[in-house]
């Protein structure tokens, strides 16, 4: 490596000059007996490099790349570079974007290496080992055509079109045409250009983990995949110092090519020199050039960490137009040159033998998360959208949500309008939320945990998280110290990084009650207000809410009430628009059914033959993003309708002593359901049916918490009651006992009469459930 030429270089001399060699195969045999390499060509690149250091005068038959050469091939490829159109003309691809260069139309030249592979292979390798180089190649050869291809003034001047063209004009008056000026007093390149050149990585390369990349990738062009886990503020750069003398006068420039730089002091101008006056230098602002920059921490994927690691991070360095393309949570394919970073000054003796390493960001494209392709944004095709809008179309896409779960089919209706999602309003600057909140209570084994899963994997933007994996600031957001800046700054959590998507809590029951209450705010007003550390801020959190629970008693107890099963605060819970109950009881048709369809994906890996081809999971995020689109509005002949409904809805929630809260948020969850339905159908106004059917699930999820209870309650007699009560009042550790006035007027006020009291007591007491004192002050335990 010492010797500085390419292992293809040195098979080449290997094989070719090298052969002539006395003792060639005596060191060829000695590299591979030292390192043990099996590879042939890795042990001839070695012994090459060997006899490189050993006898200089041998590479002599090795010519060194010829730079100029490689200039020519790149400026003949990217002006004859062509693809035939469908009309069969020539299209030079980037003969047009260099006009758009010339004329101020387009910022940013990305050269696809696949173009390049086109015309000569040999010149893509090059540019893939030695990236950086070939960046400043292609840019002199741009700045060089650019005025071939300029066909029209252009008018709209900014400042440093202004401050150049100055400039040139007072060099004009001043100084002798003929004068050779000092290099660091002529303008450099990169104050000229106004345009940017990045790479777009061969089809034939594939993205390698995090983990993967490491010293043999320093200065080539890799690709990495990873999930964006924080992203810094998009801040200016200098890419050129400009610098003026206090005695002579004279401007010197300074390009930056590294994070840091050392300011110049003294004037190295031939007038100063020749005088010895001393001139120190100034530096100016206006004069010099910054592009936008930020810092990029992306995380590798949580399916590609080995057993027992923890996820390795990256810094990506982002400049120009690639800036602004990733938020906190977006799965991205990064394209870009592997870097050490050089410190220089306190940060190098800080920082000592060790150096850290980053990737100068060329191209950013978001990903889907699953696959290995990029996220699909194009429309859907006239086939497709008939293969979904054909009959039964909304049963046919319910069925496709998980379909390797058996049954659910309302609960899976539920979830589909939870991706498609309502229409938000903002009446005079109230907003009213379209995001659909559903819960999900049941029995352990019921696939609670599948369905969330896989509604995490399908939604575009999402994030998974449990109730005890997570805090009340691991949901919102942190204040955290910025490593760049020293500045406090607030870190997003779950909530923040779900924006716009779907937030998955499962065990939501387990969480503590300090950190359920953040997600309170979240629910209804779609915000996170923050102050902490000197920061007052309100965050958007703009997210449905997906939420798993197991009932208290790990089971639903249907001899208890759903206020004692569910155990979560009536405020909570009518936040939720669906609060579905599934229950696993023992049937033996369902079970049999439930067993057959287990084994079958058991063995085949995929869902047993139904009635409906399940859709693709790419399809299905597509059509879901063009429902997306859609804006129904609800017409005034359905307002009666909806009004004369609810105030039914309220009257049989009065007369049945309903357990589930209704509230006006329950008419504000049939509007976002009915408006998610048109939306499903792609129409731009709410219907009859889908009031309907709004109601339907609204109805079903009551039922499903209703269940069994009407026959449980009646047989429940006084004497039964009372003793519960009075044994929830008891103390769970040391002595168990009760105050008798206090349970008697506990009892009292729960409106038995104090007759059913004493029977109680009688009863229990016969049954040595408890004893009852003669002084008849207190109830004890037993």
């Amino acid at each position: 490596a010492l010797s500085g030429f390419r292992a293809p270089d040195c098979r080449r001399f290997w094989r070719g000059p090298a052969s002539r060699l006395v003792g060639r195969g005596h060191v060829l045999s000695t590299v591979r007996a030292s390192f043990g390499w099996k590879r042939r060509a890795r042990a001839e690149a070695a012994a090459a490099r060997l006899f490189f250091l050993s006898f200089p005068e041998y590479t002599v038959n090795m010519p060194p790349r010829d730079y100029v050469a490689e200039k020519e091939k790149c400026k003949t490829f990217l002006q004859e570079f062509y693809k035939d159109d469908e009309f069969g003309k020539k299209h030079f691809k980037y003969g047009t974007q260099l006009a758009a260069l010339a004329h101020r139309e387009q910022v940013a030249l990305y050269i696809d290496l696949d173009d390049v592979a086109e015309e000569d292979p040999e010149l893509v390798d090059c540019i893939c080992e030695n990236t950086r180089r070939y960046t400043s190649l292609f840019a002199d050869v741009v700045q060089e055509l650019l005025p071939e291809y300029k066909q029209k003034e252009v008018v709209n001047k900014d400042s440093l079109d202004v401050y150049i063209e100055h400039r040139l004009m007072m060099e004009q008056r001043g100084h002798d045409p003929n004068e050779i000026r000092d290099p660091q007093n002529q303008y450099p390149p990169e104050l000229m250009r106004r345009f940017e050149l990045y790479f777009k990585a061969p089809s034939s390369s594939k993205s390698r983990v995090i983990r993967e990349v490491k010293a043999d990738s320093i200065g080539k062009l890799v690709t990495v995949r990873g999930i964006v886990t924080r992203v810094t503020e998009v801040k200016p750069m200098m890419v050129v110092a400009t610098y003026t003398c206090d005695q002579c006068g004279a401007e010197t420039y300074q390009p930056i090519q590294s994070p840091t730089f050392m300011p110049l002091i003294m004037c190295p101008s031939r007038e100063c020199q020749t005088n010895r006056s001393g001139g120190r230098l100034y530096l100016q602002t206006r004069g010099s050039k910054f592009i936008k920059f930020q810092e990029i921490k992306v995380q590798e994927h949580s399916d590609q960490v080995p057993v027992g690691n923890i996820p390795r991070s990256m810094t990506v360095f982002v400049r120009g137009e690639n800036t602004r393309r990733a938020q906190p949570g977006d799965h991205i394919s990064v394209t870009g040159v592997f870097l050490p970073m050089l410190r220089t000054g306190f940060r190098q003796m800080v920082q000592g033998l060790l150096s850290e390493t980053y990737l100068e960001a060329h191209r950013i494209v978001k990903m889907n998360k699953t696959e290995d392709d990029e996220l699909g944004t194009e429309e859907l095709s006239e086939e497709e959208l008939k293969q979904i809008t054909e009959e039964d179309f909304y049963e046919k896409l319910a069925a496709s949500i998980a379909p390797e779960i058996y049954g659910h089919e309302d609960v899976k209706k539920g979830l589909l309008l939870l991706l498609v999602g309502g229409v938000d309003h903002s009446p005079r600057g109230m907003k009213i939320r379209g995001n659909i909140n559903i819960c999900l209570m049941g029995d352990p084994g019921v696939a609670k945990s599948q369905l969330l899963s896989y509604i995490d994997r399908l939604a575009p933007r999402s994030q998974y998280t449990t109730g005890r994996g997570s805090s009340g600031v691991g949901l919102t957001a942190a204040v955290m110290k910025d490593l760049v800046t020293g500045e406090m700054t607030l870190e997003g959590g779950a909530l923040v990084l779900a924006d716009e998507g779907i937030c998955c809590i499962d065990e939501f029951d387990k969480m503590m009650d300090t950190d359920r209450t953040a997600i309170h705010e979240v629910m209804e007003q779609q915000t996170i207000s923050i102050a902490k550390a000197g920061i007052m801020t309100t965050l958007n959190a703009r997210c449905s809410i997906l939420a798993a629970a197991n009932p208290a008693y790990g089971r639903y107890n249907p001899k208890k009430t759903v206020e004692q099963n569910i155990q979560l605060p009536a405020a909570l819970l009518s936040r939720f628009d669906l609060l579905w109950l599934i229950q696993d009881k023992p049937d033996r048709d369902n079970d049999l059914r439930l067993a057959q369809h287990i084994t079958y994906v058991h063995q085949h890996s995929r869902q047993p033959p139904s009635q409906f081809q399940a859709l693709d999971m790419k399809l299905m995020r597509r059509y879901i993003a063009m429902c997306k689109k859609k804006q129904p509005a609800i017409p005034e002949s359905l307002a009666d309708y909806l009004t004369a409904a609810y105030v039914e809805m309220r009257k049989e929630a009065r007369t049945n002593k309903d357990t589930t809260y209704t509230s006006a948020r329950t008419l504000l969850a049939i509007l976002r359901l009915s408006t998610a339905l048109a939306r499903l159908r792609l129409v731009d106004t709410v219907e009859k049916e889908d009031v309907n059917e709004a109601m339907r699930l609204m109805e079903m999820s009551k039922d499903s918490l209703l269940g069994d209870k009407g026959q449980m309650t009646r047989t429940q007699r006084p004497v039964d009651v009372i003793f519960a009560t009075i044994r929830e009042m008891a103390p769970e550790k040391g002595i168990r006992s009760v105050k008798f006035a206090e349970a008697e007027q506990r009892c009292i006020s729960k409106g038995f009469t104090p007759a059913q009291f004493e029977a109680a007591l009688e009863e229990y007491e016969e049954l040595n459930v408890w004893q009852v004192n003669q002084a008849r002050t207190k109830i004890t335990f037993i």
